[in-house]
């Protein structure tokens, strides 16, 4: 391998930096005139009505916007050169051909692409290539970017045997890219993945994947770049199903927010667990033991119960009268209909629409065997007759799902009657609001209560189905919470991301086996990530003391980082010390986190401001100005910062309502650094550092 750099200006025909230079130039200009074009379109000739413009006019922006050429973004990254051998394999249309891999289609005018996507097939050897199986690669090459532009490459000669170079030599452009500072939000990897994240990247769209990954291992970009892979493979289904990103709450999503745009791809909906159930206004909390039981998938049976005790087998005829004639439909046959509805056992609500339709069908057959000929118009009529209206009204009445669960919450003799056999009478007790309720509006709902309406909903009307769905940071959702991501892809497939080790809440899941079977996804397939790209050897090995505590069995991290990063753990006596080991993090490029818990952050932040140091809070957006996010321990998941400062674990372990998940808090804390960590304490260390 080589890195060439530029010393002495040279003819583009004789220095390979500068024809590489060239066809990034032309390459941008080939990109900005197909913006121009995009642009320039005129729809007022093929736009029959208002709607219709609005539709093109919508589909228009969004095109021009992925056309984006931005400035801080390279346009291609790679470089394919195909070498046709007989009986060697090779990509379709392929031989003899060069690429130039990057982020987003281009082509010139005559429409031969100058860069390839790299989600299309021709691009997959850029990632699964190597000496051993070289994929009919003669030669990858990488390029390295300074500001933009253009500096260095490096060559991987993968089907000449002459060539010393092995697989087993880094990249030191990929280590480079890997380890550039971070300011900002989160940053695609598209250049840097790996074969193992590659084979995940593209699985099908029909498979639900589960990715168990420890910190570093890349599982939050290989699940969105997923979406990116699926959202061009599988284009015009996903246009009409839709697909959702969920992540653990706001801050998170507003990092994460910029890297599929940064690949062309604007129609990804975001949101949190909380944000799918929002049917009411959430103002209250829960302990622990009641968001445990709420949170436990034996609810859902409670629910069903209390939504179909409702149903009741009706005791009088409906007659229904129609001009002279009278035509009745006695009890027991009502019965077998709503005996029938049950038995198929689809949702409330549609079985309540469906029996009116029963019921006149019942009335259009005596209709038949009296000489008559009714047809659907009739039936409809009948379905809509007052009579048959109140009977349905009585046998199957309509169920306010928000109404239900309030009753179910602050009634002991409903809950009772319908828990039977499923909740404790101290389940049954922890869940049961002290204070009585006047109305939906007014109740004080948890997070939890809000899941069991979900739950209430589907039983009643079916949830909508998206195509697929990414759920990050999944191992700290209650089974409850699985089953409501469960309900918005029924129909679809999921990308489950996540580490058993870093679940901190009381409910988190215990086995991906058991969280894919809340999910409803049990045909799920689990994938596992070690190999850790963005946390250094010191830091990690350090962190991974804990799992033992936290996470028995489970593969520890093993950074693949030529840099070793900055470590170092220090005694301090207050907060002076602590202000100083910022001062030094922020003395390097990038960015700095300073992770605290939660109790401490107050006077952290008091500290900071009076040594004159401005600070973010975790979800806006750094800058070269401001490079500091002060960052409280229960909102640390899923963020990193090139360096970390971690203040007092052993207050991050006592802020959390049991050692097991405090010291799971603490593991997040300490493996959210990319270039070092500082640990600073006045308090001995908790015993399982040490």
């Amino acid at each position: 391998m080589s890195t060439p750099v530029d010393p002495l200006p040279a003819p583009v025909d004789d220095d390979p930096l500068a024809r590489e230079r060239a066809h990034l130039a032309r390459s941008r200009a080939a990109l900005r005139s197909m913006r121009e074009d995009v642009e320039s379109l005129d729809i007022s000739d093929v736009t029959a009505n208002w709607v219709t413009a609005e539709v093109l006019s919508d589909q228009i922006d969004k095109r021009i916007k992925a056309l984006a050429d931005l400035s801080h973004t390279p346009l291609f990254f790679g470089r394919l050169d195909y070498l046709h051998r007989p009986g060697a394999e090779q990509a379709e249309g392929a031989e003899g051909e060069r690429f130039y891999i990057g982020r987003r289609h281009v082509h010139d005018h005559d429409g031969d692409p100058m860069v390839i996507d790299w989600r299309a097939p021709v691009s997959q050897p850029f990632y699964r290539a190597s000496k051993k199986n070289p994929l009919d690669i003669a030669l990858r090459r990488r390029f390295g970017y300074t500001g933009g532009d253009l500096t260095a490459y490096e060559d991987e000669y993968l089907s000449d045997p002459m060539d010393p170079s092995g697989d087993a030599v880094t990249s030191k452009l990929l280590q480079q890219e890997i380890e550039r500072p971070r300011v900002g939000p989160m940053r695609d990897i598209v250049a840097t993945i790996q074969p193992e994240q590659d084979e995940i990247v593209r699985s099908g769209l029909s498979g639900t994947v589960c990715v168990q990954g420890g910190p570093g291992t890349g599982k939050t970009a290989v699940g969105l770049h997923r979406v990116a892979y699926l959202l061009y493979a599988h284009r015009e289904r996903l246009a009409r199903t839709g697909t959702l990103v969920i992540g653990p709450n706001s801050s998170f999503l507003h990092y994460i927010e910029q890297v599929l745009p940064a690949l062309g791809e604007l129609t990804v909906r975001q949101a949190t667990v909380d944000d799918l159930v929002a049917h009411v206004e959430v103002r209250g909390t829960d302990d622990a033991a009641a968001a445990i039981v709420k949170g436990d998938a034996r609810m859902a049976e409670v629910l069903r119960r209390a939504v179909y005790a409702h149903v009741t087998m009706p005791t009088e005829p409906v007659v229904v009268v129609r001009g002279s004639r009278r035509w009745r439909v006695p009890a027991y046959e009502l019965e077998e209909l709503v005996r029938e509805l049950l038995d198929r056992d689809i949702r409330y609500g549609a079985a309540r629409e469906a029996l009116p339709q029963r019921v006149a069908h019942a009335v259009l057959v005596q209709m038949e065997r009296s000489g008559e000929a009714p047809d659907d118009r009739v039936q409809d009529a009948v379905a809509r007759n007052a009579a048959v209206k109140a009977a349905v009204k009585q046998v199957w009445p309509p169920v306010d799902p928000a109404k239900l669960v309030l009753r179910l919450l602050t009634d002991a003799d409903f809950l009772a009657v319908h828990a039977e056999g499923i909740l404790t009478e101290d389940e049954r007790k922890t869940i049961l609001w002290s204070k009585p309720v006047r109305s939906v509006k007014s109740a004080k709902w948890a997070p939890a209560d809000a899941v069991l309406i979900d739950e209430a909903i589907d039983i009643v009307q079916r949830t909508h189905s998206l195509g697929h769905v990414v759920l990050d940071e999944a191992q700290d959702l209650s089974p409850m919470q699985y089953r409501a991501v469960g309900r918005r892809c029924t129909t679809g497939s999921a990308t489950v991301l996540g580490d058993l080790a870093q679940g901190t809440t009381p409910w988190a899941t215990r086995s991906w086996d058991e969280a894919l079977a809340h999910l409803g996804k049990t045909d799920g397939v689990i994938e596992e990530l070690t190999a850790g790209f963005r946390v250094p050897t010191d830091v990690i090995t350090y962190a991974s003391r804990l799992l033992p505590h936290i996470a028995p069995g489970l593969t520890p991290v093993a950074s693949v980082r030529e840099n070793p990063g900055f470590f170092d753990v220090r005694a301090i006596t207050g907060a002076a010390e602590v202000v100083a080991a910022c001062e030094e993090s922020l003395a390097n490029e990038g960015s700095t986190g300073l992770i605290a818990a939660d109790a401490r952050v107050p006077a952290l932040a008091e500290a900071l401001t009076a040594a004159g140091i401005g600070y973010l809070s975790p979800g806006e957006e750094t800058t070269l100005e401001t490079r500091l996010t002060l960052v409280p321990a229960s909102l640390a998941k899923g963020l990193e910062y090139d360096y970390v400062v971690l203040d007092e674990p052993q207050a991050v372990v006592d802020g959390e309502p049991d050692e097991r998940t405090g010291l799971r808090r603490l593991y997040v804390a300490l493996t959210r650094a990319v270039s070092g960590l500082t640990v600073t304490h006045a308090a001995p260390l908790p015993p399982q550092l040490t």
